[in-house]
């Protein structure tokens, strides 16, 4: 018998959206994951608003819409407001009811700036590292360090020359003219920078994302962003790895790839407590020679340092999601506070991601 076609259904809905999300849908225990942060968090959230006044976004709802845009790579809070709107999945993870209206995206997003401004990110990474099911899943001694390019919200036209002689034309046609940091900024994003990720390759307006790794299951436990240039990965290691050095209270390991190799940095990563198992350049240079590289056999003869090699390359896993899953291949921000934000919600979604696959094994 032909079933009977009536359009747009009936007008009241019986069945709450939780009944509608499959028991086993991967963003459950994500979504528990995030609700047992944010109640941790609840103190230090309730600081950033006044006690007066008229409500504004919950915090809590909007952390979970953030986290929800790095899932699913939405490329604009315009559009996760538009699919808040309709997706029910997506309103059920964010905690508003299937009546319940959505917000105005310029609202939406001074809201995030009050998160950014108040640290919340950093906060909410370090309160799920040290969640009681994940904190057992990480290593406290081993670590690998990696840096990334991520493409600027600037175009090559907005790259003109820092005393204004630039102005009569449009700056489409910079064929032939040497341009350089030094002479030259962006007028659309003045944080970012022309960086060469190689020799042959192009140079590209964008900033370098840092990030530090675990080594027993691959989780992001740090990340920072700076400017591009030469020695940013070095100096942003350094830093990092100190912090990591000072938490563990003890020597620790880190496993990094060939750019690292400079006899200062691995001064400075001895300096500071920190073994450092970096890869060997021994390429050969311009004139035919091999390079000396500053990793010797005092550390290759370590079973160790083979471990940490082998470790150290899930760290691109984290860059590849962000870039293909996330939004980190080409932000939609301008300013190095707000990529670093942005950056920083990445590794957290990619954590996210993962600690439940983890339990579960």
């Amino acid at each position: 018998m032909r079933g009977r076609f009536t359009d747009q259904g009936g007008l009241f809905s019986y069945i709450a959206p939780d009944k509608r999300v499959p028991a086993n849908h991967p963003l459950r225990k994500v979504r528990e994951l995030v609700r047992d942060v944010l109640s941790d968090l609840n103190r230090s959230l309730g600081k950033l608003y006044a006690s007066e006044g008229r409500p504004s976004i919950p915090p809590e709802q909007l952390l979970s819409a953030l986290l929800l845009q790095v899932f699913y790579g939405i490329r604009s809070e315009r559009q996760l407001m538009e699919q808040l709107d309709y997706n029910l999945l997506y309103r059920w993870f964010v905690g508003l009811s299937p009546d319940d209206p959505v917000w105005d995206p310029t609202t939406f997003t001074k809201n995030r700036e009050r998160l950014q401004n108040g640290d919340v990110f950093t906060k909410f990474m370090t309160r799920l590292l040290n969640h009681s099911q994940v904190k057992s899943l990480l290593s406290d001694e081993h670590f690998s360090v990696d840096g990334t390019l991520i493409e600027a919200w600037a175009s090559q036209k907005s790259f003109r020359p820092k005393d204004g002689s630039g102005r009569d034309d449009d700056g489409a046609n910079f064929h032939g003219q040497k341009r350089k940091n030094d002479t030259h900024a962006s007028t659309s994003d003045p944080d970012s920078r022309l960086y060469r990720k190689a020799a042959g390759r192009e140079a590209k307006l964008c900033y370098m994302g840092h990030a530090t790794m675990e080594n027993r299951h691959g989780l992001a436990v740090a990340g920072r962003v700076t400017h591009a240039n030469g020695t940013a990965e070095r100096r942003a290691s350094e830093t990092m790895l100190k912090a990591r050095r000072k938490a563990a209270g003890r020597r620790i390991t880190a496993g990094e790839d060939k750019a690292y190799d400079t006899a200062d940095h691995v001064a400075n990563l001895r300096a500071i407590g920190v073994t450092p198992h970096v890869t060997q350049n021994q390429a050969v240079t311009k004139t035919g020679k091999n390079r000396n590289s500053a990793i010797d056999e005092r550390t290759t003869r370590h079973p160790g340092y083979g471990m940490s090699q082998s470790r150290r390359a899930m760290v691109e896993c984290i860059f590849g999601w962000g870039k293909q899953h996330g939004t980190m291949r080409k932000t939609k921000h301008r300013g190095i506070a707000r990529v670093a934000a942005d950056f920083l919600l990445n590794l957290i979604a990619y954590n996210l991601i993962r600690i439940p696959k983890l339990l579960a094994a």
